[in-house]
């Protein structure tokens, strides 16, 4: 039996970030078990290739939901990163970190070490920003982030003037002293290629002989031995397999696998896995409960101006961009679907900003199957305009469908099950309609064609919403920090409530979810989380 001083499960956004910072003075040796295979993917690389990885099963998980009785029984997509960088590298890119109040709200729950003071130098170390450094900002940090602002199509203006029409202000950096406004968002990115984290962090880990990263390793329980965790079992190549872990397992599977490997060891709600045939060895409830999400809506209209649709629809379009792109790294191709948004107030009653804003200039009113046609637009001209309510709380959770570690788990979201949600929901419908009713829209919108004109009332509004939204991908909270070991997972130093030796270090350890894109903290759970590990192991 292989043995290390760490196991990492995971090697995606926060799992990649652990394991570069472990390793990296060279005094523990450390073990990562990645269920998917190499990210050495053109349509990885490239940014538009999120559109092919959105469904390829060989870099991506591809989850479904249970039918969502908030969303009308329908099923959801989720997609999910199975290969080395996990979702960071089949994401959209959009660098953001989240309201500063986000992470003073975990601070008031009880997560001592987890306020916007604690974690900023984490997020400041994590990053190059390449506008430079500042008070907000890194500057010398493995993960990219770029501005793209010289590629983004001119329709981005005029919705920057119909925001500023409407009556919210430009704000030229969502990641600096205050996230409010509209703007450009900046993506995970160098060079015209994608930053993933395998890219910023693994591709310096494993170069040092202390580091081994396996692939194509399915994790299938942790070893425990009078409740501590000792191991991992996994599966490679059709064998069953182990590993040993010296000091500390560390679970960074991500949001969905994360509580599933800690289920399928007997670490959750007690009857519930007896149920299932699996013998509970630590009862923590909360394991794979008080699951969060953003929902997101588009409308869709009908441009009078050109747009992306117009160079990236007829084939010499795509070649035209596409030597473009090779001789320039420039262009649409290097860039992600949404180009600009921002965070606004819902209504005038609201502290802090409730709504995120996504435009994108293209549409696309027909899928082929299989893909999400960022290559593939509209053959007439059209743009995206779409929100999400920032901070939801509907609360889901995840279960096993039987003890056989491949077969996915049932992932409840139960979506819009609060009036808090359906009215933001509507709220956010009257704000997209609001902002395209300004002067600087209107000059560029032949018409609307998704919900369309006749959706007027709350009552339709919501109807649609349950009818066309869907998840933006940021599932977190299934395995909560917190301080009651009865209603959540870890405790502040991320360590499993009734096991020595295990950690979960992902998205789903959020105490709620960040009021964005969660990529970026999500990271930053990583770097902090490698800091408690190394803390604690030099205090033992």
């Amino acid at each position: 039996m292989a043995e290390f001083d760490f196991v990492i499960v995971g090697a995606g956004s926060a799992g990649a970030a652990v394991t570069d910072r472990l390793s990296e003075d060279g005094k523990y040796s450390v073990c990562v078990l990645e269920a998917g295979g190499s990210d050495l993917n053109f349509w990885i690389w490239v940014p538009v290739g999120y559109g092919k990885a959105f469904y390829n099963k060989h870099i991506n998980w591809m989850y479904y939901t249970e039918p969502d009785p908030g969303l009308n029984n329908r099923e959801g997509y989720w997609p999910r990163g199975k290969v080395l960088g996990g979702s960071s590298s089949i994401n959209a890119m959009v660098y953001i970190r989240g309201q500063h109040a986000d992470f003073d709200d975990w601070k008031a729950m009880g997560n001592t070490g987890w306020g916007w003071d604690d974690v900023l130098p984490y997020f400041k170390r994590s990053e190059t920003n390449d506008a430079g450094a500042d008070a907000f900002r890194g500057g010398d940090g493995p993960l990219h982030v770029s501005s793209m602002t010289k590629y983004t199509h001119p329709l981005c203006q005029n919705f920057f003037k119909a925001s500023e029409q409407a009556g919210f202000k430009f704000n030229s950096d969502f990641n600096g002293a205050d996230q409010e406004g509209v703007g450009h968002y900046q993506i995970t990115a160098k060079d015209g290629f994608r930053m993933s984290t395998a890219r910023a962090y693994l591709a310096r880990a494993k170069k040092r002989s202390n580091v081994t990263i396996l692939t194509k390793a399915h994790t299938k329980r942790i070893l425990l031995e009078n409740s501590r965790a000792t191991g991992v079992v996994y599966e490679s190549g059709g064998r069953e397999q182990t590993v040993s872990a010296r000091r500390e397992v560390i679970l960074s599977a991500g949001a969905v696998n994360s509580p599933q490997i800690l289920m399928l060891s007997g670490i959750g709600d007690g009857a519930e896995l007896q149920s299932k045939g699996i013998a509970s060895a630590v009862h923590s409830p909360a394991v794979g409960k008080n699951m969060q999400d953003h929902l997101g809506l588009d409308h869709l209209y009908r441009s009078k101006v050109p747009t992306l649709n117009q160079q990236l629809y007829p084939w010499w379009g795509k070649l035209a961009q596409g030597i473009r792109y090779v001789l320039t790294r420039g262009g649409p191709l290097a860039l992600s679907l949404n180009q600009a948004g921002g965070f606004v107030k819902g209504n005038p009653d609201c502290e802090r900003p409730n709504m995120q804003l996504y435009f994108s200039p293209v549409s696309y009113t027909k899928a082929p199957k299989g893909e999400r046609p960022l290559m593939n637009p509209d053959p007439f001209p059209g743009f995206l305009f779409g929100m999400q309510p920032t901070r939801p709380t509907s609360r889901g959770h995840l279960e096993l469908k039987s003890t056989d570690a491949f077969e996915p788990m049932a992932i409840h979201p139960n979506s819009l099950s609060t009036d808090h949600d359906c009215k933001e929901m509507i709220e956010g419908c009257k704000l997209l309609r609001k902002i395209a009713a300004a002067p600087a829209f209107q000059e560029v919108i032949d018409s609307q064609i998704a919900p369309g004109p006749d959706v007027k009332s709350d009552e339709d509004m919501l109807e649609d919403v349950r009818n066309r939204c869907s998840t933006v991908f940021h599932p977190v909270s299934t395995c909560r920090m917190g301080t009651d070991k009865t209603e959540n997972v870890v405790d502040q130093r991320l360590r499993v409530y009734g096991v020595d030796g295990l950690r979960v270090v992902d998205a789903s350890i959020f105490p709620t979810v960040t009021s964005g894109n969660t990529n970026a903290p999500a990271i930053m759970v990583g770097e902090k989380g490698a800091d408690l590990i190394l803390e604690d192991t030099r205090n033992t």
